[in-house]
C-alpha cells in the first residue's frame, strides 16, 4: 500500500482546484488538510487517503464513484451529521476528497492536545456516532473506516462524521488508521456493521485511555496482525463505560454488544452526571460518601463508606449500587429487613471452571444446573440470617440489617452490622454480571483509587467458590480518620446473575481471632436462594 506523507506544496492544487493550505490531523495513511477552493474562494476540508500500489484507472474510478454515492445517501438521511462531499479525485497515487469546512476540531487532534476525554463527555461523543451509525446501517451502509481522523467535534451542536463509502473500494483489509480496524477487517475478511461497532468501541476506549487498544506500527500489516491476534487491554478508566467498551471490543464478530444495548449504557453513563467537566466520579463519589455515613446507626454506619464504589460484579450497575445512589431506589435502614422484591433465582454452577484472566474470550452465562447443599449449623455466638431478598448467612449474635438499597428487580444490596461492631458484611446482587468476575474488578477499582486513600494488597485473585467462578480483591482505605481493610469476593452464579460479599473490619482487628471466625463463617455458610 502506498504511504502518504503530510509533503504537499501550498502552489500545488489538487485537481486543478483545491489548495492545501495547512495539516489538521494525521494518521496512518491519512491527512488532512485546511484548504480552499481557489475558484471560489471557500474553505473546504482536504483528505488524502493512500491507494494501494498498482490500482488502475478504473478502479480508481469506482472508488471515486462509490464515495460519491455513499456520501450523497447518508448526507440525504443525517443532512447535519455527515459533510457534503463535494469532490473526489485520485492524483499521484492517493485518493483526494474535497468536503465542507466544518467548524470544529478532529476528534484525533482533541485527544492529541489534551490526552484523554472523562467519560461523560466521551458517552456523550458515542452517542452522537452511534446516532450516525444507526442511520448508516438501516440503509445497508457500512462505515468500514471509521476512526478519530472521520470524527469533527465542532464548537458547537453534535459531532460529524466523514470518510463513508471507502470500505470496500479497494482490495486493501483498510485504507487508512489500521489500529482501529475490527478483527475481520484484520484477516481481509467481509465485514459489515458489527465492525463499525468494533471501531466506535475502540474510540470510545481511546477517549477515555488516551490510547487505541492497539498501538500503531510501523507497517499497517504488523498493526493488523495485533489486532487479530493479541488481546485488549482491560481499560482502566472507562467507569462505567467499561463493561461496554468491552462488549464492543469482543473478537468475535457475533458476540459483540448490540446497537441498543450500547446506547442504553452510553445514555446511562449520562444520566448518572450531566457536569462534563467532572473528572471520573470524584464529587459523586463525596456525594456518596457524605449520604452513606449517616445511612445507619453508629460507627456499623461509618463503615458502609468504606469501599463504597464497588458492591457488585457487574459494571452496569455497579456505580450505582455501590454509591447507594440506584436510580428508581427504595431504601431501608436500621429498622430490619427490607420488604421482599423477587428472590433470584436457584443457583446454578458450572463444573469446576478454570480462572479466567482479563482478554479472555467471553465464557457463556448460561450453565448447566448444579445441587445446592444446606447451609452446616450455625457456630456458637452465630445464628443464620434469612433475608427476604433471598440468600441466608450466618452472622454474629444481634447483627441485622442496615441498610438495603435496590434498583427495581435488577440488583440490590443489604449491609449487615451491629450497633457499636465496626465491622460490616455486604452482600450484592445483581442480573447483569459479566463473564469474567477478575475483570470485573479491574474495571471499578479506579472508581476505589478516585475516592482517595485507597491501596489494593495483592493482586486480584481468580478461585473458586462453592463450584462457581469468583475472583478476590483485598483492598485498605480510610473512613473517619481510622484505616479500614476489606475483602471484596464476587462470584457467578450462571444465566447473567451473580453476588459480590465486601467484609469490612478495622485494619488494627483483621487478624484478630474474632474478626477471622466471623468471616470465615460468613463465607462458609452464604448461601443463595
Amino acid at each position: 500500500m502506498t504511504m502518504v506523507e503530510a509533503h504537499v506544496s501550498a502552489e500545488e492544487l489538487i485537481a486543478g482546484r483545491y489548495r492545501p493550505l495547512q495539516v489538521v490531523h494525521q494518521e496512518t495513511n491519512r491527512v488532512g488538510w485546511y484548504g480552499e477552493d481557489v475558484e471560489t474562494g471557500r474553505p473546504c476540508l482536504l483528505t488524502q487517503v493512500g491507494l494501494p500500489e498498482g490500482m488502475d484507472a478504473r478502479a480508481a474510478r469506482r472508488t471515486v464513484g462509490r464515495v460519491m454515492r455513499a456520501s450523497e445517501t447518508m448526507r440525504s438521511l443525517c443532512p447535519d451529521r455527515v459533510p457534503a462531499v463535494l469532490d473526489a479525485v485520485t492524483s499521484g497515487g492517493a485518493l483526494w476528497t474535497v468536503t465542507d469546512w466544518v467548524g470544529g476540531t478532529p476528534l484525533g487532534e482533541l485527544l492529541a492536545q489534551q490526552g484523554t476525554l472523562n467519560y461523560v463527555r466521551a458517552a456523550r461523543i458515542g452517542v452522537e456516532l452511534l446516532d450516525v451509525l444507526d442511520a448508516a446501517h438501516a440503509a445497508g451502509i457500512t462505515h468500514g473506516e471509521l476512526s478519530p481522523g472521520q470524527v469533527i467535534v465542532p464548537d458547537r451542536g453534535p459531532a460529524v462524521v466523514g470518510g463513508f463509502g471507502l470500505a470496500g473500494s479497494t482490495l486493501a483489509p483498510r485504507l487508512a488508521a489500521p489500529s482501529y480496524a475490527s478483527p475481520e477487517q484484520a484477516r481481509d475478511e467481509r465485514i459489515g456493521p458489527a465492525a463499525d461497532l468494533w471501531a466506535l468501541g475502540a474510540i470510545l476506549y481511546t477517549m477515555v485511555e488516551g490510547r487505541p487498544p492497539f498501538r500503531e506500527r510501523e507497517r499497517p500489516e504488523a498493526t493488523l496482525r495485533s489486532v487479530d491476534k493479541l488481546p485488549v487491554r482491560a481499560p482502566v478508566r472507562a467507569g462505567p463505560l467499561g463493561r461496554a467498551v468491552q462488549g464492543l471490543l469482543r473478537k468475535n464478530s457475533l458476540e459483540r454488544l448490540p446497537r441498543p444495548v450500547v446506547r442504553e449504557a452510553l445514555d446511562r453513563a449520562l444520566r448518572e452526571e450531566t457536569d462534563a467537566s467532572c473528572v471520573l466520579q470524584r464529587p459523586r463519589l463525596r456525594r456518596a460518601y457524605a449520604s452513606v455515613r449517616h445511612a445507619g446507626a453508629g460507627r456499623g454506619a461509618r463503615m458502609l463508606a468504606v469501599g463504597t464504589t464497588l458492591a457488585v460484579v457487574t459494571v452496569t450497575v455497579a456505580v450505582l449500587v455501590a454509591t447507594g445512589a440506584l436510580s428508581g431506589s427504595d431504601t431501608t435502614a436500621s429498622g430490619g429487613a427490607a420488604p421482599r422484591t423477587s428472590a433470584p433465582a436457584a443457583p446454578t454452577a458450572p463444573a469446576d471452571p478454570a480462572p479466567t484472566t482479563p482478554g479472555a474470550p467471553a465464557v457463556p452465562p448460561s450453565v448447566p444446573p448444579g445441587p445446592t447443599t444446606a447451609a452446616p449449623a450455625p457456630a456458637g455466638g452465630f445464628r443464620t440470617y434469612d433475608s427476604p431478598e433471598g440468600f441466608s448467612v450466618d452472622l454474629p449474635e444481634g447483627w441485622k440489617p442496615l441498610n438495603t438499597t435496590r434498583m427495581a428487580d435488577l440488583a440490590y444490596r443489604v449491609v449487615l452490622g451491629r450497633s457499636g461492631d465496626p465491622r460490616t458484611l455486604t452482600v450484592t446482587y445483581s442480573e447483569r454480571v459479566g463473564p469474567d468476575p477478575v475483570t470485573v474488578w479491574r474495571e471499578v477499582e479506579p472508581g476505589l483509587r478516585a475516592a482517595g486513600d485507597y491501596r489494593r494488597i495483592g493482586e486480584i485473585r481468580a478461585l473458586t467458590y462453592q463450584g462457581r467462578k469468583a475472583a478476590d480483591l483485598q483492598w485498605i482505605a480510610t473512613a473517619d480518620g481510622e484505616r479500614v481493610r476489606t475483602l471484596g469476593r464476587g462470584f457467578l452464579l450462571g444465566g447473567g446473575r451473580g453476588f459480590s460479599l465486601r467484609w469490612s473490619a478495622p485494619a488494627a482487628q483483621w487478624d484478630g481471632a474474632a474478626s477471622r471466625e466471623a468471616l470465615d463463617v460468613a463465607l462458609r455458610s452464604f448461601r443463595a436462594g
